[in-house]
């Protein structure tokens, strides 16, 4: 219920409330003495229906937004399992999960119970309220939005960790022609700091501009205690950099493709991060790995 909430709503903590009410009303419902065929399929329904209630409301959240709005962060304890089917872990990717923002609620939920959790048109019907028929025209609707944008990423994970050591070492050790040999010549780099954080007012592009901007942060990193710590963030190799008192500064995910790193993404916001623990307020104050310059 977990995997749904979360790819719907790209947050961790509401997420967790909904699928806490989905249970809550599944108990409510069981005490009343109603009898229920499937508890996992009543739960699907009423944590997707939930989801869907919660992203009608948070539109015109996400339309105030102060700059790019980025998923909160979801970290896993180890590397991902190899046996794991690769489409459920690369749609848990920021990059997946942005390219998301673009459907409406209903096409964005029929399109991850078929296409992700592989729902059939029928338990999607159930779970909508909408017809078999209808559930059909919108995953076409929605494939369409997504198809063109959906992300690609190396099929070798081993690649990808290879290439986020190295990507990583060369930033510490402020090697530039290191940097410029890891990245695709258009690369991106995109910073969440939601109006509270300091984060780059529009996103980078190219390589001279991210290898000079990435250089700069870590050079200033040590000098204020920051370090960074590799980690799999939402499937993908990133890190997580932390201040002199062990507190969260911010969260690292880098999309690898083609042995490149096509995008960098970085979560400054201190709201989407007090989940992994005490935040720094070091970006409030000045520029820090995943930071730059005041916004204006």
């Amino acid at each position: 219920m977990f995997s749904i909430a979360y790819r719907m709503t790209g947050s961790i903590s509401d997420a967790e409330d909904i699928v806490q009410e989905a249970f809550l009303r599944l108990t409510r419902v069981l005490r009343d003495g109603t009898s229920i065929d499937s508890p996992k399929a009543y739960l699907a329904t009423v944590t997707t229906r939930l989801a869907i209630s919660h992203l009608r409301s948070a539109r015109v959240r996400r339309e105030s937004y102060v700059g790019a709005w980025l998923p909160e962060p979801l970290l896993a304890d180890s590397e991902p399992d190899p046996a794991e089917r690769a489409e459920m872990s690369d749609s848990l990717s920021m990059a997946f999960l942005v390219l998301l923002e673009s459907l409406t609620p209903t096409e964005r939920a029929v399109f991850l119970l078929h296409e992700v959790f592989g729902y059939d048109y029928k338990e999607i019907a159930g779970i909508t309220g909408k017809s078999e028929a209808n559930c059909r025209q919108i995953l076409a609707r929605a494939r369409h939005h997504v198809d063109d944008g959906k992300p690609r990423f190396d099929a070798s994970r081993e690649q990808r960790k290879e290439v986020a050591r190295r990507f990583f070492a060369a930033a510490e050790g402020g090697d530039m022609a290191g940097l410029f040999e890891l990245v695709a010549p258009d690369v991106v780099m995109v910073g969440d700091g939601g109006g509270k954080a300091w984060a780059t007012a529009q996103p980078l592009s190219g390589a001279e501009q991210v290898v000079r901007f990435l250089l700069g942060l870590y050079r200033r990193a040590p000098k204020m205690g920051v370090h960074v710590e590799p980690a799999w963030v939402n499937g993908q190799p990133g890190g997580v950099s932390y201040d002199g008192e062990g507190r969260v500064v911010n969260v690292f995910v880098l999309d690898i493709a083609d042995g490149l790193v096509q995008t960098v993404r970085s979560v400054v916001n201190p709201d989407k991060l007090h989940h992994l623990g005490p935040v720094s307020d070091l970006a409030l104050r000045r520029g820090v790995p995943g930071g730059s310059t005041p916004r204006g």
